[in-house]
């Protein structure tokens, strides 16, 4: 694919990280688990003036929406989310998409501060509980490329795993990721030699 090739944007591939703002010091951002919708929408209010000069446009300063549905689960970023909404707690989070990446590798994202509006949970009794947070963001988001660890990229973007033991020395349990440049296929001939195949005339 060429590197300036114009690509779709998928859905599932647009996910929410969040952290607790107090622990930037000490933790990566978390992909919140098992999430089913995401919306961001930032938006600005305008009007106009009438003037006898002719109408006069204003605007509002932008403002943004930020929500994200998700399966309830006992992971620490879900619980958080309780945080943020009783006790105000600060969080960091960012609306991340895997399939856009610079030069570098980084991947786009937004960035905002927010805390939690408001948390809801639905819990049929014949399905599974989900939960709908609403964020209010402080500020204005901001957007840019961030590299993420080790641990992070595995949620984001797991790799290959053999299977081998998963060590500290050995990450991918002696793996090896397929490269679509060279395992096309086992049958494939080299493209660098010439296979001739001879005919033996019919004896007489």
């Amino acid at each position: 694919m060429a590197e300036n090739e114009l690509k779709v944007l998928e859905g599932m591939d647009t996910v929410l990280l969040a952290r607790k703002h107090s622990d930037q010091a000490t933790m990566s951002g978390q992909i919140i688990p098992w999430q089913t919708s995401l919306s961001f929408d930032p938006s600005v209010d305008s009007d106009t003036t009438v003037t006898k000069d002719g109408a006069v446009p204003t605007r509002s300063d932008p403002s943004t929406d930020l929500e994200t549905e998700f399966l309830n689960n006992t992971s620490a970023i879900a619980d958080a989310m309780y945080d943020s909404l009783f006790d105000g707690e600060l969080l960091d989070v960012w609306v991340l998409y895997r399939k856009r990446k610079n030069a570098q590798g980084k991947y786009f994202a937004w960035y905002m501060q927010v805390t939690v509006q408001e948390d809801s949970s639905d819990n049929d009794p014949d399905d599974h509980s989900t939960r709908d947070v609403t964020f209010t963001v402080n500020g204005k988001p901001k957007r840019g490329w961030t590299a993420l660890d080790e641990e992070t990229q595995s949620q984001v973007d797991y790799v290959f795993l053999g299977v081998g033991v998963v060590t500290d020395d050995d990450k991918t349990g002696g793996g090896t990721a397929w490269d679509k440049t060279k395992d096309s296929g086992t049958n494939v001939p080299d493209a660098t030699t010439t296979t001739t195949t001879t005919t033996a005339a019919p004896k007489a």
